[in-house]
């Protein structure tokens, strides 16, 4: 029963993300060993979900473990300049075979649907072709590429055509020039160039490992910038990839596992994902609540209530008070809130702010966002030239006094605080002196 609440909830909760993504382009890149992994017919099922949900899917896939096998059992020597390989005319030869045969497996990959299986009554169609115009590489510091090419041109009506049909598109690492030639391309490159091209909302990289490490520590979400910068430090073709995109214009890269089974279910429907995310825009905010932002925070506050950490507040008095409240909000979701009241003399001059209906999604914790949080508590305050801030806690004194307050006693509140403190609650009063801006 547990295990069925449990499936229940994750459903329920991955509403929001499905809705989101109903009807946006997603490009979803697939190396060649994705292909041979044990989980690929797991794969195979959540992409052709995807499509059952309304999402436009593009996928691109490489070969390079295929076509390197193939070159090997011919006797001929792969070369490479840098990452990228050369092709002479013997090597294309080879490398148009490999990839046309494991095209032919894709799509009978995605064309099953037997009764019992997940894709039965699927009836996808696949549609592949001539969509990529390329054009050829050159010459790099003298060496020759030969027939290795690169992205000119991507036929955008063609491919939208049958994405407006609920089709899948599976784009080969081959394309067309004018001059009726064939050239190779870096599949990466192309998944890159359709994101660009088509729009999309996503860019799914699948690889071997699930995430990013920077100095042995697993990363889950990098800005454009944070990226970069460890591009700098982390030789990996695939983040180089979700930097080109994201710069390009696509506002999610995602790096993710072939291996992991439900990888990329998780992490396009839940909050905490199974890979690394790069992001182009504001993927997390701190910022003033707004009255629709009601719900997202009694979602937050009502667990806390239930402990007796928080003061139970109404849906009025909360929309009565919204303008004293400041949210993290992470991919739009809000993931943390507090309140900042004014304390006002008997004059009615406000003279020191408290702090309270301090809450961070359980998910979210340890990241620093409670910190985050605080620092825009306390600019606040600041702005408004106050002296000092308190806060009234019953369980969480130890996290603010790391923070810089101290604990005072009750007669240290302001008189006009002081008169309506709860006695039944016995909270402990902690206090912060704030400099001068």
């Amino acid at each position: 029963m547990d295990t069925e609440n449990s499936t229940l909830n994750w459903f329920r909760n991955a509403a929001p993300y499905i809705n989101d993504l109903r009807g946006r382009t997603l490009v979803v890149a697939i190396p060649g060993e994705g292909f041979e992994h044990e989980n690929f017919r797991n794969l195979v099922h959540d992409l052709t979900l995807l499509i059952s949900l309304g999402m436009r899917l593009v996928v691109v896939h490489g070969a390079r473990a295929q076509v390197n096998r193939a070159l090997e059992s011919t006797g001929i020597q792969s070369r490479f300049y840098g990452n990228t390989r050369i092709s002479d005319r013997d090597t294309l030869e080879i490398i148009k075979a490999a990839i046309g045969k494991l095209r032919f497996e894709i799509e009978a990959a995605f064309s099953q649907g037997l009764p019992d299986s997940p894709m039965a009554r699927s009836a996808l169609k696949v549609i592949s072709g001539n969509f990529v115009t390329a054009r050829p590489v050159g010459i790099i510091d003298g060496t020759d590429m030969g027939w290795t090419g690169k992205v000119r041109r991507m036929e955008v009506p063609a491919i939208t055509r049958a994405l407006d049909e609920s089709s899948l598109v599976v784009l080969s690492p081959l394309g067309t020039s004018l001059t009726g030639e064939l050239f190779s391309l870096n599949y990466l490159d192309l998944a890159a160039e359709a994101a660009k091209a088509l729009k999309a909302e996503k860019l799914i990289l699948f690889r071997d490992q699930p995430f990013l490490e920077i100095d042995g520590e697993a990363v889950y979400d990098l800005s454009i910038n944070q990226a970069e910068e460890a591009a700098e430090a982390i030789d990996s073709e695939t983040l180089n990839c979700a930097l080109a995109a994201c710069n390009a214009g696509t506002p999610r890269a995602h790096l993710l596992s072939y291996a992991e089974d439900g990888a990329l279910l998780q992490e396009l429907f839940s909050r905490e994902g199974t890979g690394t995310m790069i992001y182009r825009d504001s993927y997390e905010v701190v910022r003033r609540a707004r009255i629709n932002d009601v719900g997202g925070i009694l979602g937050l506050i009502r667990p806390l209530e239930k402990q007796g950490i928080l003061v139970r507040r109404s849906r009025e008095k909360l929309e009565a008070e919204i303008d004293h409240f400041t949210l993290v909000e992470v991919d739009g979701t809000t993931v943390a809130c507090a309140a900042l009241y004014p304390i006002l003399d008997e004059q009615g001059d406000t003279i020191a702010a408290e702090i309270a209906c301090v809450a961070i999604h359980p998910e979210f914790r340890g990241g620093g966002r409670g910190a985050k949080l605080l620092q825009h508590m306390e600019r606040q305050a600041k702005a408004l030239d106050l002296p000092e801030i308190f806060v009234l806690t019953t369980q969480t004194e130890h996290w603010f006094i790391e923070h810089g307050f101290t604990q005072v006693e009750v007669s240290d509140l302001p008189a006009t605080r002081k008169s309506l403190y709860n006695i039944q609650r016995n909270s402990r009063v902690l206090r912060k002196r704030l400099t001068k801006q």
